[in-house]
Order: C-alpha cells, then structure tokens, then sequence
C-alpha cells in the first residue's frame, strides 16, 4: 500500500492571531515556555526543513536574543513571530500560533545544529535546523548587484561581466522550482550545489556576461513574496522579462539570451517570447505541463483512492475550476490558497511554447536525472526540429555529473565542491559560437 501524502496545510490568507479558551494543552505550552531566558547561545539564522515524509518543509527561523521569528516561503510565510522560545542549557522550545492553532518545536541544540519534534494539530514531524554563519548571511557574492524595475516595485540580481572589455553577450539566468535561489542551492537541502552561480563563472570566463537572481519570496527578494492566495505563475515570467528588458537597455550588453533550469525553462520560454531576446536555452525542463508531471509524481506516493481523486482535482484546475473540498491527505498540495497560483502554471504547455520561438534553441538535460528524465528534452527537440539538442550521459537535475545510484545521486545536491559535468559549458558555448550570440556586431542595432 502506498504511503499517503504527509500534510502541513498553514492557511496563509491571514495571519491572525487568535485567542482561543484556554485548553489543557495551551497551559501545558504557556507552562513551558513562561520562562524565556537569554537566547545568545542560538541568536542567529538557521535554515533547515520540517521533515514531512516525500515533502520536505523549508523553514528559516531567526533567533534574537529574546525572541524570534519563522519564514515559511514556499508557503508566502515571512518573518512571523513565534509566540515564545525558551532555552535551558541544550533544550530549545518555540512555537507560534497561528489561525488559533497552537505549532510548537521541541528539540536539542548540538553546537550548530537543532533538532527535534515539530507538532500540529496532533501531528508530528522532526525537523531540522542548522546554522548559517554570519560570514555565510554577510558573504559578498562577486559581481555587480543590480535591479530591475516590476510593476509594483523592483527585483534584485547579482551581474557578472568577464574580465575583458565589453560589450558583451548576457544571458539572463533563471532558477528551477520551490525555494531556490540565484546559485541554485534551495533551503529544502541541508547544503549547497551552487550550480547555476558555477555555471555564471564559467561563462563569464568564456566572455559570456550573465544575471542570476532570487526567486520572489527568496532571499534578496524576499519582500516580493505576497500572499500564497496572489501568487501567479506570470508574476515569474513578469520577474524574467523585467531582466530581459533591463539587459536590452544597458550599453554594455550585445546580444540579450535566456537560460532557463528545471521549472525556470518554462518560465524562460515565455519571457523569450514576450521579450523578443536572441536566443533561449532550456536547462533540464519538463517536455510536458505541470498537471502531467504531478501525475507522474504523485502515483509514487499515493492510494489509488488519493489518486483518483488529485487527478479530478488536477482536471478541474486545468479548467480554471477552484475545488473547495480537498482530502486532508492533500492539502499539501492542493490548498486553496495554492489553487489559483496552479490554475495559472498548468495553463502553459512547454511543447507548444517551445515552437512559437523564433530564435535559436538549445535543449540539454542528462540521463542521470531522474527528476526530469531526457526524454523531457527529447519530447521537446521533437516538437522543435529546429532546435539543437544535447543529452550528457551523466549529468543529473542539478547539472553534476552524479552515478547511477539514487543515494549517490542525491549527494551531488549538497556538494559545492563538485564541477558541472564536463561537456555542459563547452556544449552551452559552441551553440552561442555558431549562432554568433558571442560576436559584438550589430550592438543595439537588433534592439
């Protein structure tokens, strides 16, 4: 029998809190945590998951000296206060409250890590925690911090020119789906791969100048999280295109391209599109829409009863229908406040998008990915005749070059010190060469 779909469902609509009749549970909690003692010893970021089997939960938690606060930011959570922490010697307790819900963290500091027992609505969980350093938080990337003008405020990015002198080929670099950040690390993963920060080095020594940024609600641009309820998938292709217009108006840039890995393909698809650029690379990006993959990905892990029933769900939001009843197995998936950020994402079809491009396309992926296998990038090519296609026989997800192995596979996701997989920057040059994306003629003409 397959193992339901473990939840943690906050409602992030609102967050109001509550005051409630005082329960046994509640003065069991105020009992435990009246005491808050100094919190020097853990004062700082810490970054980790609550470990929710298949689905693991990022959160940030940020401890001052008396108190703290929690980011969620897959689920638009950001810097919520947590009603108490205390500290005794090892042992940490925090919780929060939230809709009248009492969340609380039990668990043991061990010099840089925390862990413990994460509790919900009679549900528990572990989760871990470990420190970032101050030197980590306060890291200067190098490279030029620019930003780019939205609607409704402004997005940050992170330039990096090569030594040379210009102008130069830019290229527009965009990151894979959930928490992931401008390098390619997601704080869904203990440690880093850096992969897409590896891969704007790497070009940038090839002449190559690029643009990486945080993901809205990620990092530098945390403050572009929003409400869960808000979110749309064209906010991202929104976010691509303000860089896409920004490169086309600075001097020092030739030719403007897009690279887009994993979920940031489809995004890069559309903003190449909407912004007209010069080219446009696909990273290891899906070969159909979001409602197939999901299904693909949830008859893993689901009952047949839960199965048929997200494929009805699933059908309805590809019909632009919000389901207001969902199993409480799914609601990890398919909260409301979810539905329409989804009814937007599964509207755009990675097949059909890939043949209105009217510029050169390059399609990689490798036949170690077992996230986006490469017939993903064939299915694309395919549809796109056109179109260069390049399959690295061990590169994963994350651009390495991993075994076969799953557990040894995985590692490659938190091992900066590993390379990008030999073949991946060569190929991504020679496509740029043959399609003079790397020649300075033409500058701003074509724009």
């Amino acid at each position: 029998m397959k193992r339901p779909l473990a939840i943690i469902c906050f409602i992030v609509s609102a967050f109001v809190l509550m005051v409630g009749c005082r329960t046994k549970d509640t003065v069991e909690v105020e009992e435990k945590s009246k005491e808050v003692s100094s919190l020097k010893a853990i004062e700082g970021r810490w970054e980790g998951d609550i470990k929710i089997p298949n689905q693991p939960l990022p959160i940030i938690v940020h401890f001052t000296k008396k108190d703290g606060t929690i980011s969620i930011p897959v689920q638009g959570l950001n810097e919520f206060p947590l009603t108490s922490v205390k500290l005794s010697n090892s042992d940490l307790f925090f919780n929060m409250d939230i809709q009248n819900q009492k969340i609380t963290f039990d668990g043991k500091v061990d010099k840089e890590r925390i862990s413990g027992t994460f509790v919900q609505n009679g549900q528990s969980f572990p989760f871990e925690l470990l420190k970032k350093s101050d030197q980590a938080v306060k890291e200067k990337e190098t490279g030029e911090i620019v930003q780019a003008d939205l609607k409704n405020g402004t997005i940050k990015g992170l330039l990096k020119t090569p030594k040379n002198e210009g102008p130069f080929p830019v290229m527009i670099i965009i990151a894979g789906s959930g928490p992931t950040d401008k390098d390619g690390n997601s704080i869904a993963n203990p440690g880093k791969n850096n992969s897409l920060k590896m891969l704007a080095e790497s070009l940038a020594e090839k002449g190559i100048a690029s643009i990486r940024y945080d993901k809205r609600g990620i990092g530098e641009n945390m403050q572009l999280a929003g409400k869960e309820k808000d979110l749309r998938f064209e906010q991202y292709i929104d976010d691509a295109a303000a860089w896409a217009q920004f490169a086309k108006k600075d001097g020092r840039f030739s030719k403007v391209g897009i690279i887009g890995h994993s979920e940031g393909s489809l995004i890069g698809m559309a903003a190449a599109k909407k912004t007209e650029t010069d080219i446009f690379i696909s990273l290891a990006g899906a070969g159909e829409p979001i409602d197939q993959v999901l299904i693909k990905q949830l008859e893993e892990q689901l009952t047949p009863t839960l199965l048929t029933e997200s494929k009805e769900i699933l059908a309805k939001l590809k019909q632009g229908k919000q389901i207001g009843t969902v199993s409480a197995d799914l609601q990890s998936v398919f909260r409301p406040s979810v539905q329409p950020y989804m009814i937007s994402w599964i509207q755009y079809n990675p097949i059909e998008l890939v043949k209105e491009l009217n510029i050169p396309v390059l399609i990689v992926n490798g036949n170690r990915d077992f996230q986006v296998p490469a017939t993903n990038a064939k299915a694309l090519h395919n549809e796109k005749k056109d179109s260069e296609l390049l399959i690295l026989e061990k590169m994963n997800h994350v651009l390495k070059e991993a075994p076969e192995d799953r557990k040894g596979n995985l590692a490659t996701y938190t091992n900066p010190e590993l390379p990008l997989s030999p073949g991946l920057v060569n190929g991504i040059i020679e496509f740029l060469n043959k399609n003079d994306i790397t020649s300075n003629d033409g500058h701003k003409n074509n724009h």
